[in-house]
């Protein structure tokens, strides 16, 4: 094998390589697999100084035939045992080996554990003691559930909810295409190149490119995830207040039934964390390192751990309802990279009842509640579809253009591996074998942003809508980029070399130049992340930055002026006007490259036939939607935390709290149980954006001390994100119920997570 050939795993394990890709071997039950690299001790992975000087990133290939591909919505995942299969159905029912597992330290392997309250019972790894342990008193068994659906409280409330509906998600090795389209291969100016040596891709046939007849044009290989049940996004679970969820995670990445090769990111010990962001969870449910830390805070292959989502609100209290959760990889220091590997999953909370037993606002169903759009199909197993109501996932990624060298921290030297070869020569590999699959690199620190926009998993799609109302929910799934969405018309034009490939254009004097197209429809904001607004927001734009939520109500009868019908055939575009040509912030007019006319569409929305629409408009004469809980808007400020870049530390700490590294065993923060604080939260920085994150409850921001009110008035709702503009001091305030024990915050800007900006903090008894 030549020194170019080897990954950065063959590099980091070169006296442990086993097998090939290709080998086919038998698992116990009966499932193919290749016999690959076995996953790397975490805490082997080394730091070279090879550097990140220059920070090369290829060119994606150009997508020659946007809004060809319908917008995938998903649709509930159904509840019950998976077999192992990838793509598997759930196993018939009566199956006699449902709820086996090949790990388990408590009830022994090749077992069956199904779900359930007992001790030991919520994890592989069994009952244990807390990390770290000084409240044991009250929570002696780590792997075990504080609160079941049913009984008393560890604080003594009695939940009185039905036994939870099962779920089961396996990760799985699969793969993932972004796009049909045939695509160009191009270099970073966005002229057409040559395929590098070495690549034999799927010829499509040929394009005419900037104005040159007959460019060869390919299909896009698969690209290797990491993704729950396999697939990219994950499954939807549309879940419901006052009925409890269970979902069983299982970690099946030692299976690679496709012989797929894994590539050079990801974490390297093929563990996961999957943490229900923000539920109000229980920390042995919450997927988070400063409660898990065994195994530097993962959970490895054949472990498996369940997590039990309540659907029980904060307190009790109707006002603490969330409207769209997601959940997602929480891996110690390699979040980012699991994530951008594909470990995304959808979670809608409806409200079906107040916690009274009266009718709830939300229940999923326009003709009750607040008469939100949404048509309910119950399938009969608790689980049931909403149409008309469409979650969307936004995320930006980069294609191999197989020459641009995976140079970061980790990439190895290869002084004394090969001694007849001047030290550095091969200091950042390149991988023509992966062209126009998934590029990344855990370095850069600054964040993570890609050229190829998505939503759902697909670059620019398209949803034909009927003429009537629909309800958007935006997630914000990508690792560092922010958006400002809004719906426009114009005409989307080839941009190759730039972020989103496409953008609106016009031709001026014989020059085709950027164009930001024409608002056409108005958006009703309804909900933030924390759940519905106390009320409506009328938006021409929504900004959402990671990790945030926002829903919107578009009535796709009317334009803009709510006078000019729409009609069917009319084309309009979701459109992001937000430059970010880096992970550092938005680009403003003062930075290189900045274009004042940036906007791509990301969304093709044609408008089909009129229909029913039984939902009721939002914005009429102020009506409330979810009234704000109780919080004290002059609350004293108890404590501070501000984010700054550090590196003098080295290794991975780039990014600090408090001018402290995480540390897992250790917390900054020992809030009472049932009390209510104010919190600083402060970027330290003056050229950064940081979207911090506090697990376990929502928050309300009380005060900023720079001119962004306006831009984030949406604060007037519950967040579990702070938008930290740069240099801008923030107080929050927030409480502290249901639950003790270890729970984290940090940046959602996820290389900045994985390089250390997060601090646990403890709920301690009163």
């Amino acid at each position: 094998m030549s020194p170019k050939n080897l990954t950065r795993r063959d590099l980091l394990r070169i006296s442990a390589l086993s097998g090939a890709a290709g080998l086919v071997t038998k698992k116990a039950w009966g499932q193919t697999t290749c016999v690959d690299t076995a996953p790397i001790d975490i805490g082997n992975i080394a730091f070279t100084g090879c550097g990140v000087g220059g920070e090369p990133f290829p060119a994606s290939p150009f997508i020659t035939q946007p809004y060809t591909q319908a917008l995938p919505i998903p649709q509930a995942l159904r509840p019950g045992w998976r077999l192992p299969d990838l793509g598997a159905p759930l196993a018939p029912a009566g199956s006699t080996n449902a709820w086996f597992v090949r790990k388990s330290v408590q009830f022994g392997n090749n077992t069956i554990v199904r779900p359930g309250p007992g001790i030991g019972q919520q994890d592989a790894l069994g009952d244990r003691a807390p990390t770290p342990n000084q409240y044991q008193a009250v929570l002696p068994h780590a792997g075990t559930h504080q609160l079941w659906s049913s009984g008393t409280g560890v604080m003594g409330q009695n939940l009185n909810l039905p036994d939870p509906i099962l779920y089961h998600i396996r990760l799985q090795v699969g793969t993932h295409n972004f796009t049909t389209s045939p695509v160009v291969n191009i270099d970073s100016a966005g002229n057409a190149v040559a395929l590098p040596p070495g690549v034999n891709p799927t010829r499509a046939g040929t394009t005419t490119f900037k104005g040159v007849a007959g460019v060869q044009t390919y299909l896009l290989p698969d690209s290797t995830i990491y993704g729950f049940n396999g697939t990219f996004p994950g499954p939807l679970i549309n879940a419901e207040y006052g009925r409890p969820a269970l979902v069983r995670f299982e970690n099946d990445l030692d299976l690679n039934p496709l012989c797929r090769d894994r590539q050079d990111f990801g974490a390297p010990d093929w563990a996961f964390l999957t943490h229900l962001h923000n539920g109000h969870t229980a920390p042995e449910s919450d997927g988070q390192p400063h409660h898990m830390s065994d195994h530097e805070g993962g959970y490895q292959p054949q472990e498996w751990c369940d997590n039990l989502y309540l659907g029980y609100p904060a307190g009790n209290d109707d006002r603490e309802k969330q409207s769209f959760l997601w959940f997602h990889d929480h891996r110690m220091h390699h979040t980012g990279p699991n994530v951008y590997k594909g470990m995304v999953g959808l979670m809608p909370h409806y409200d079906p009842f107040t916690v009274t037993g009266a009718p709830g606002l939300d229940p999923g169903d326009e003709t009750k509640g607040l008469r939100l759009p949404g048509v309910r199909t119950n399938n009969g197993d608790g689980t049931f579809n909403v149409k008309y109501d469409i979650p969307m996932a936004f995320y930006d990624c980069k294609l191999d253009d197989g020459i641009t060298p995976h140079q970061d921290e980790h990439t190895p030297l290869t002084s004394g591996i090969y001694p007849e070869l001047p030290p550095n020569q091969f200091c950042g590999n390149t991988h023509p074998e992966w062209w126009g699959q998934l590029f990344h690199r855990h370095y850069p620190n600054h964040g993570f942003v890609g050229d190829v926009f998505t939503i759902n998993g697909v670059a620019m799609p398209v949803l034909t809508v009927e003429r009537r109302r629909y309800r958007f929910r935006f997630l914000d799934a990508s690792l560092a980029r922010q958006y400002r969405l809004s719906i426009r018309q114009g005409t989307p034009m080839a941009f190759p070399g730039q972020q989103g490939q496409w953008n609106f254009g016009v031709i001026k004097a014989g020059k085709q130049v950027t164009d930001k197209g024409t608002l056409c429809m108005k958006m009703v904001q309804i909900a933030s992340e924390g759940g519905l607004l106390p009320t409506h927001i009328d938006r021409q734009e929504v900004e959402i930055w990671p990790a945030k939520r926002r829903e919107v109500v578009v009535d796709f009868k009317t334009y803009i002026d709510g006078k000019t019908p729409t009609k069917a055939g009319d084309v309009m575009y979701l459109t992001n006007t937000l430059q970010m040509l880096d992970g550092r912030k938005e680009t403003g007019n003062q930075d290189p490259g900045f274009d004042q006319q940036f906007a791509v569409p990301m969304l093709k929305i044609i408008i089909g036939a009129t229909t029913v629409d039984n939902s009721l408009p939002q914005n009429v004469n102020g009506a409330p939607l979810r009234a704000a809980p109780p919080f004290d808007p002059n609350a004293i400020k108890s404590r501070d935390f501000t984010l700054v870049r550090g590196g003098t530390a080295g290794g991975e700490t780039e990014w600090l709290i408090n001018n402290l590294q995480f540390d897992p065993f250790a917390a900054l923060a020992g809030p009472t149980w049932g009390t209510a604080e104010a919190w600083g939260i402060n970027n330290g920085g003056g050229g950064w954006t940081h979207p911090m994150h506090i697990h376990m409850e929502e928050h309300h921001v009380i005060f900023r001390d720079t001119a962004n009110l306006e831009k984030h008035k949406d604060d007037t709702g519950k967040e579990d994100v702070v938008a930290l503009e740069p240099s801008e001091n923030t107080v929050i305030y927030r409480r502290f119920r249901t639950f003790l024990g270890n729970y984290v915050a940090h940046c959602h800007n996820l290389a900045h997570e994985d390089h250390n900006m997060m601090f646990g903090w403890t709920i301690t008894p009163p």
